[in-house]
């Protein structure tokens, strides 16, 4: 599989030249063709400023190619992780970035015909436009539910480190990996460090450090890497965020709040669950041990169709 987003200098134009476009080839198909066109169909209708357009498809033959928009800025994850490119994602820019994963996924659950869930949120999976708009991408395990359906009876699928620690699939596994986003954008850290000999999950353990007090919660602004002005300027409002993450990760899925209570929180409208828990579930070892940005998990029977083989 090429991600489309990874074809470094070989995207490409549409035959009229004005457009600049990115491809992602995935793998063959097999017998399943009919289901495959409907899923590209139904992602293909959806259409939101903060989803990764896709523009058109090819299934001809043993082709699969999806044709997406092309991001200049790439993915998120090499903007908040290389220590050359960081410095230049400032406070208001790191909002702007976290509120609009927070609107395209509040689109996803609760605005479409069907509620759509990505299952695979995390930092890889989100592009940058010139002007640093995050676009979701990459929905080769998202599943679809009726409006009136609010669970799916499938294993979890998705990235170690970012799945849900729940039992079936709901909107709220996403809010789950969406906390843990948004906490490596605030805090400039990966949720683990997979250079050690067992992963270390770093997020979680310095959070239950720093917020299992309860009374002084000023300590979690010690979760950001390089602590600078800038943040600290805006230390209110970054703690503020945080505590949107910590809300998105409780364990008890019922507590998490909808993305679009996110949204209204983000933007100051709510305030956020006073009695949110700084306990969490950890990942398991086995899952600690693939590279988190790489690997996927699924202890499900099968994946979506459109993600064909992976």
């Amino acid at each position: 599989m090429v991600n489309f987003h990874g074809l470094k200098n070989k995207h490409l134009f549409l035959a009229d030249g004005t457009t600049q476009v990115a491809v992602k080839r995935l793998g063959r198909m097999g017998p399943a063709e009919i289901g495959f066109l409907e899923e590209v169909e139904t992602i293909g209708s959806v259409h939101h400023f903060n989803l990764a357009r896709l523009i058109g498809f090819c299934a001809e033959n043993k082709n699969r190619l999806l044709v997406y928009e092309y991001m200049s800025n790439g993915s998120l994850e090499k903007w908040i992780f290389k220590r050359d490119l960081n410095k230049d994602l400032n406070w208001a820019t790191r909002k702007k970035i976290i509120l609009g994963v927070a609107k395209g996924l509040a689109y996803l659950h609760e605005d479409c015909r069907h509620k759509i869930i990505h299952l695979d949120v995390k930092p890889h999976n989100i592009l940058l436009d010139e002007s640093f708009n995050a676009k979701i991408s990459d929905f080769g395990l998202s599943k679809l539910i009726a409006r009136d359906q609010s669970q799916l009876l499938i294993g979890m699928l998705g990235t170690p480190g970012y799945v849900a620690p729940d039992s079936t699939v709901t909107v709220k596994s996403d809010v789950y990996s969406f906390g843990i986003v948004l906490l490596e954008i605030v805090a400039r850290r990966k949720i683990s460090d997979s250079s050690r000999s067992e992963s270390i999950f770093v997020l979680p353990q310095m959070l239950e450090k720093k917020g299992g007090d309860g009374d002084d919660q000023d300590q979690l602004i010690d979760i950001v890497e390089d602590l600078d002005e800038d943040m600290e300027n805006h230390r209110e409002e970054v703690l503020r965020t945080i505590r949107i993450g910590v809300w998105c990760l409780q364990h008890d899925h019922t507590r998490r709040p909808l993305m679009s209570a996110v949204v209204q929180a983000l933007q100051g409208l709510t305030e956020v669950d006073p009695d949110i828990i700084y306990k969490f579930s950890h990942p398991t070892a086995s899952a600690s041990k693939s590279n988190h940005q790489d690997h996927l998990i699924s202890v499900a029977p099968q994946a979506s169709i459109l993600s064909g083989p992976r």
